[in-house]
This record gives structure tokens, sequence and C-alpha cells, in this order.
């Protein structure tokens, strides 16, 4: 098989400043994810955190987001996508330099709830920016080229977080607690910034059959009457067939965010491994998926994006089953192995799956609805997990969630 990542000799040229932007921001967001994003749980349960605060760390910014997204929606439409989607995009990663001095300001208890707090004000420009960067992705990636930028983009993310989650570990390792994670949440927000530079220079292009445009706005705004009120939230969406997408995708992604609050504690209570460790287990998933990406391209014209994410979703409940099974470090990176070649799959696929289900004219409201089941999602799922566990045992809940796994990309494949 030829290697050929960042070969641009298919693409047309007035396409290839997009796609080498594209590339390089999820480079710098790997850099980001690899580092403060990565440990940040890890960080909070050496805290002390509880599995509560854990999972309100990730639903902190779904609560938002629910209350959000159509009003996120509407203002994307509004406004110049790319330029709406870098002002979020500042204002959102600003926050993750206000990271690095907690150690110097709070005890523990008090750095947990501060990350908490943040990560709730972090959500609010976190939400146009989740609706608005699929809908400048669609705009600037013409859909036979799509398949092939996620691929890559894929491939530039899994070298960035390997490589960074690999060199945090070692960082960690090798610095007292508190020092050590400033020094990679200093290394994260670097990347964060220069991530958003990358964003600024994406720019629309105008190929479908129906060009996006900003609708003018009044200078006076109509009373809202009942049937204003429902066309404002478009609940109209609600009956065509992407009912069905947002449907499966729930599932999917509640099932995908379930353990999310788990995994730590797993791994740092039960398997008892140290930051070099978690950080070696995820530079080994990060490998994989970058073989598996190279595969992504071919595999999802084969087979159509649908079907991959379908059988992606399945697979993906191998990691919690193993994980629920392994008692050493050993399985630990065994399963971080076999791990990252499912996810390399589905992590491709279902947002091109989603994008084929949606009227091109029309993106902002639908992907404004998409961001609301999956912050449902998020946020059943982060807060519930830590009731299973307590109900079940942290194994069995792993083994649960990964029977729903299976169910959920069945119910992807035949009603999605």
């Amino acid at each position: 098989m030829r290697f050929n990542l960042f070969n641009q000799s298919d693409v047309p040229e007035k396409y290839r400043s997009n796609f080498w932007h594209l590339y390089f921001d999820i480079a710098w967001f790997g850099v980001l994810s690899g580092t403060s994003i990565n440990f940040l749980n890890v960080y909070a349960t050496r805290l002390g955190a509880s599995g509560l605060q854990i999972g309100l760390l990730t639903a902190m910014a779904a609560v938002v987001n629910l209350f959000l997204a159509i009003p996120a929606g509407r203002w994307i439409e509004k406004r110049h996508t790319g330029r709406a989607v870098f002002w979020s995009s500042i204002l959102f990663r600003a926050g993750y330099f206000l990271w690095i001095p907690l150690p110097w300001i709070f005890d523990e208890q008090g750095q947990i709830w501060a990350l908490i707090i943040l990560a709730f004000l972090m959500a609010i420009p976190l939400t146009p920016l989740g609706v608005g960067f699929n809908a400048l992705f669609a705009e600037a990636v013409p859909d036979r080229f799509r398949a092939q930028v996620a691929g890559t983009r894929n491939i530039t993310f899994a070298i960035a977080y390997m490589l960074t989650s690999f060199g945090a570990g070692f960082i960690l390792k090798s610095l007292p607690l508190e020092t050590g994670y400033q020094v990679i949440f200093a290394i994260g927000a670097f990347g964060a910034a220069l991530s958003s530079y990358h964003i600024y220079h994406v720019k629309s292009i105008q190929e479908d059959a129906f060009p996006l445009q900003a609708a003018p706005k009044p200078e006076v705004s109509p009373p809202i009457t009942p049937r204003g009120f429902k066309s404002a939230l478009r609940l109209d969406i609600w009956g065509t067939p992407f009912r069905n997408v947002l449907l499966a995708l729930f599932f999917f992604h509640l099932t995908h965010y379930l353990p999310t609050p788990l995994y730590p504690l797993y791994n740092v209570r039960v398997l008892n491994l140290d930051d070099n460790n978690l950080g070696i287990g995820t530079a080994f998933y990060y490998l994989t998926v970058l073989i598996g990406s190279t595969q992504f391209r071919r595999i999802a014209h084969r087979y159509g994006n649908k079907k991959v994410t379908a059988w992606g979703a399945a697979g993906m409940a191998v990691y919690p089953f193993l994980l629920a099974l392994s008692h050493n470090v050993w399985q630990f990176y065994g399963l971080s192995f076999l791990g990252g070649f499912l996810f390399a799959m589905i992590n491709g696929a279902y947002i091109n799956y989603m994008l084929e289900n949606m009227p091109p004219d029309d993106r902002p409201s639908h992907l404004a609805w998409y961001t609301i089941i999956l912050n449902v999602a998020i946020l059943a799922g982060s807060l519930a997990a830590p009731y299973l566990a307590d109900m079940a045992g942290l194994a069995n809940a792993l083994i649960i969630i990964a029977v729903l796994r299976v169910l959920a990309g069945l119910a992807i494949l035949k009603w999605g």
C-alpha cells in the first residue's frame, strides 16, 4: 500500500488551502486533546474528585448547549460562518489558559470546582463553535472530497494526539503532580491557540446547489406567536427523515459517553495505572487510529458512511467489555492498541453520514438539533454512569455499556 497522507495531486488548486488549514487545525487540536483534555479527568481523579464531580466536568457543557443550540444555529445562519466559528473558538479556548494557575489559587477541592465552573463558562462559546464548525466543514469541503479530508484529519489528529499524550506521560512522571499538570495544560493552551489560527483561514467554497447565505436581519422583530415560536425552534425538522438520523445518533452518543466518567476511576483505582501508563496506552490507541484511518477512505467508499457508522458503533463495544476484564497494565496496553482501529472508522464516518442526510441549504438548523441531541446524550450519560456503577459495580457497568453499544450500532443500521 502506498502511503500518501498529504498527497493533494488529485485536488483542484482552489481547494488545497482549505484542506491544509483543516489538517493543521486538527493537528494542533490533537496537541490540545493529547495533553489538557486527555488528562483532565485523570487530574481531577488524583485530586480526589468523586464520580459525580467527574461527570459534571463533562455535563456542564451539555447543560449549556441544550439551552443555546437553537439560538446558536440561528445566530450562525445570520453571519459569515467562518468568522463566527473563529471568534467562538477564540472565546472558548481562552478558558484553557485559565486552567494553568489553578494550583496556585485553590486547594484540591477548590480546583475541582473551579474546573467545573470553567467548563460551564467555556460551554457558552463552545455551542456556536460546535454548530458552526460542521457547517463550515461542509461549506469548505466539496462532497466528493469529504471522506478523503475526514480520513486525513483523523490520521493527523492521531499522530499529534499519540505523540503529545506519550510525551505528557513522561512529563507527569518527571515533575511533581501539580507542576506537571500546569506544564501540560500550558502546552494544550498553546495548541488551542494555533488551532484557532488555522480555523481563521478556512474559507467557504460555494459548490452546493443552494449556497448558504446570511439571512437579512429585520429592523423590527415581529411578535412571537405560537406558530412563530414553533417555526423558531424548527420543529419541522422532526417531521422529516432526518428525525431517524437524530434518534439513531442520540443512542450512539449516549452509549459513547456513558463510560466517560468510569474510565479514569477504573484505570486509576482498579488497575492502579500511573500517568505514564495512561500516556503510553493513549499513544497505542492513537497509533492504531492512525493505521485504521489510512483505510477509512477506501472502506467508506466501498460500504457507505451509514454502514461504517453502524458497525463502528457496535464494534466500540469491545473496549468497555475487555476493559472490565482487565487486571494489569499489559492488558490495558493491548486493549488500547485494539480500540483505536474501531474508533478510526466511526470517527470519520458519522459526521459524513449525518451531512449526507441534511439539505445543503439548511445545515445550521439541522446541526443545531444535532447539537441538542448530542448534548442530551452527554448530559444523560455523564450523570447516569456514576449511579450505574454504584448499583452494578464498575466492571459490570462497563459490560452493560458494551451491550448497549452493540444495540446502538444495530439501531443505526436498521432505522438510521
